[in-house]
């Protein structure tokens, strides 16, 4: 034990200097972690934060004092016919789905904000799920019998997709492509530019397809394009083009004969010009 001690402090003895760099990579360490506990400490009060603004906007929407940027929420104190009320919950749940559609169906905004299509952003997910049941709850048509239960039901399931879709939606346009990586960021800038040529009616049928090729080369495996989008995207790129239209013929032109240039002849319709009278002879008959 005594050797181990005594080689510990010649060791220390000669190599002193390394103290140094270790004491400043202990360092470096400790803020490395003092500053990932910050940030998670943010992520859970920005994921509290969120999950009571749901219920505080949940507790509105019940109440029928939502109070949003989009779509308002159905007041259930205004005296209406259920049918009436349907329709306008109808109404508010079309328009949702409408706007989700535009990222799904859209690839500029699906690049643009990739966020919004990723169902592993807790968000998005969570978005999702209020989808599913608003639409398993939505009744077949505003005239269906339904019971009050029912309807108020369907109240709340439209009101939490309402509120769901508004904090995801604004958080991807937060993120943006914020979560990928320098090299992925470059490709989704080039898709980007690709997909102007792709969708450009100046351009000719061959430089949209190549353009179209290549947008989905540099899409792959960082966003995944839903069937739907594909085919609209296709439709896009197979528009024909737009064909000049064609100059509208000259009125024929009719040559009339000149004297100028051309002699003027005689038809055979036209009589012939008349003989000039004979004259008498002027010399006199001999006496």
């Amino acid at each position: 034990m005594d050797e181990f001690i005594q080689g510990f402090w010649i060791f220390a003895g000669n190599y002193w200097w390394l103290a140094f760099p270790i004491l400043g990579m202990a360092g470096g360490a400790a803020k490395a972690w003092e500053r990932s506990a910050k940030r998670r400490h943010e992520r859970r009060i920005e994921t509290l934060r969120l999950k009571a603004e749901i219920k505080t906007a949940q507790l509105e929407a019940r109440n029928g004092r939502a109070r949003r940027i989009g779509p308002a929420i159905v007041d259930t104190r205004a005296s209406v016919a259920p049918n009436t009320l349907l329709e306008r919950l109808f109404s508010e749940h079309d328009e949702i789905t409408a706007r989700w559609l535009d990222y799904e169906l859209d690839v500029a905004k699906l690049i643009a904000f990739p966020a919004m299509s990723d169902g592993r952003q807790p968000l998005v997910a969570a978005f999702l799920r209020a989808k599913k049941t608003a639409d398993a709850l939505r009744p077949p048509s505003a005239d269906s019998t339904v019971t009050e239960r029912q309807v108020s039901e369907y109240l709340d399931a439209v009101g939490a997709y309402a509120v769901a879709f508004e904090i995801a939606e604004k958080d991807a346009r937060r993120l943006r492509d914020s979560t990928f990586t320098e090299p992925e960021r470059k490709r989704l800038d080039r898709a980007q530019q690709l997909l102007k040529v792709a969708v450009d009616e100046s351009a000719t049928q061959a430089e949209r397809n190549i353009a179209y090729r290549r947008v989905r080369d540099e899409l792959e495996g960082l966003i995944l394009l839903s069937d739907e989008a594909v085919q609209v995207l296709e439709k896009q790129v197979a528009r024909e083009l737009t064909a000049p239209a064609a100059p509208a013929p000259e009125p024929e032109r009719l040559v009339l004969p000149s004297s100028t240039n051309t002699p003027q002849t005689q038809t055979a319709a036209e009589p012939p010009a008349p003989l000039p009278a004979s004259t008498k002879d002027d010399r006199e008959t001999p006496r």
